[in-house]
């Protein structure tokens, strides 16, 4: 029986040896080759190189492809000998390959920024932080620069095949960073860090209107202003209206309606557009299969299967906001606030006032004249020596008494 169990785990591991053997044998085609029929020199070497990246042999690839550029710099394949040295570096992959691919990219969009491949070479930086993201409750540096990779995709290159792709893209990381900046509005709002919670939720819903929960944040955002007090009953009509107006079929409509009335404030209408659009966001979003919660455990990047399917993404980064109740000073003649600053109409207030200064500047014309009271300099000298005088007693000072020596025996 022991030996029947041997030989199954020796064969689970000859087939695991030999899978992965054909995965790293096996051919994966080249996105970008030449289709010209030519035997010249240079598309025979762009052919090679070709054929090394199909392979996995990277380092000869490009190795080859820098010996065509070198060689024949008039060559009618430069760009795309450029462009193969990038992608050898994005499929090599790596911390170091990755990094390697962006700056060629990048070098090739400064030169050729006319072609075609041009905006597949912003799609591919933009792919090259997307991979890399976090979770949303880790460093969202990756994020942030895929975010900033994928809008200038949409800015340089508005007409392109890949600009749709890029737009999803954009959908799929504002989704991320909009579910890490709600997780720690949660933070302050179990909190009862009302002010915190509230600022948070604010630059959210302004930013990423188009994040799952972004009604959610909306009503949050309302109860956080109506538990700041009476001051802020406005900000969080303006809460609950808008989850109303812009997110008629969510959860929350029926109870932020309740609240505009409690208030006293009006209840406005349902947009049909926005009606229209969360009926096409349920139908079209993405389902999870049976071991997505296991696959999310276990994958690097955050979960965007609740990632907006239509809209218009933002194109402006979220900048951080100052809570409500921080008064913000204003030019003069812009506006009110409660911070004032003012002069203190009379200068010599801070020498004469004994709350100013501790120390009051000595007197001019006293320090030239000598004072009937003030005490001569013998007498300054004798108070060195003087006992001290505590509570109504005199307590002599006492002399330390000398040590002796003990005398020395003669022999």
């Amino acid at each position: 029986m022991r030996s029947f169990y041997v030989v199954r785990l020796s064969g689970l591991v000859l087939l695991t040896v030999l899978l992965a053997l054909s995965s790293g044998c096996r051919k994966r085609k080249y996105e970008n080759p030449i289709t010209k029929d030519t035997q010249q020199p240079d598309k025979v070497l762009y052919d090679k190189a070709v054929g090394d990246i199909e392979r996995g042999r990277f380092e000869v690839a490009r190795l080859t492809l820098q010996t065509l550029i070198n060689t024949y710099d008039t060559s009618e394949f430069l760009a795309k000998a450029k462009l193969a040295i990038a992608d050898s570096w994005f499929r090599e992959g790596g911390g170091n390959g990755l990094a390697q691919a962006e700056a060629e990219y990048k070098d090739f969009i400064l030169f050729y920024p006319t072609m075609e491949e041009a905006a597949e070479s912003q799609e591919k930086v933009c792919m090259i932080h997307y991979k890399q993201m976090e979770k949303a409750d880790r460093d969202n540096m990756h994020a942030l620069r895929a975010e900033d990779e994928c809008r200038q995709l949409l800015i340089q290159f508005p007409n392109s095949k890949f600009a749709p792709r890029a737009a999803q893209f954009v959908r799929n990381i504002q989704e991320a960073l909009a579910e890490g900046e709600m997780r720690v509005s949660d933070f302050y709002y179990k909190k009862q860090s009302w002010a915190s919670s509230s600022n948070r939720l604010q630059a959210l819903t302004d930013q990423y209107p188009l994040f799952s929960r972004a009604d959610e944040a909306l009503y949050k955002m309302g109860d956080a202003y109506t538990k700041m007090g009476p001051r802020f009953k406005d900000r969080s009509g303006k809460a609950y209206a808008k989850l109303v107006r812009d997110y008629p079929l969510s959860a929350y409509a029926e109870d932020a309606k309740k609240r505009l009335q409690e208030m006293e404030m009006a209840v406005p209408e349902a947009d049909p557009k926005a009606i229209a659009r969360m009926k096409y966001e349920a139908e079209n979003r993405t389902k999870a299969g049976m071991m997505a919660p296991v696959g999310n455990m276990l994958k690097r990047g955050p979960d965007v299967r609740m990632a907006a399917k239509s809209g218009d993404p933002a194109m402006t980064a979220i900048r951080p906001t100052i809570p409500v109740n921080i008064p913000i000073p204003v030019a003069a003649g812009t506006g009110t606030t409660d911070v004032t600053v003012s002069t203190v109409p009379d200068g010599s207030t801070l020498d004469s006032s004994p709350d100013a200064r501790l120390n009051k500047p000595a007197d001019p014309a006293a320090a030239t004249a000598p004072s009937a009271t003030a005490p001569s300099a013998a007498a300054a000298a004798a108070d060195q020596n003087a006992p001290i005088v505590s509570k109504g007693t005199i307590e002599p000072v006492k002399k330390q008494k000398k040590v002796k020596e003990p005398k020395k025996k003669k022999n």
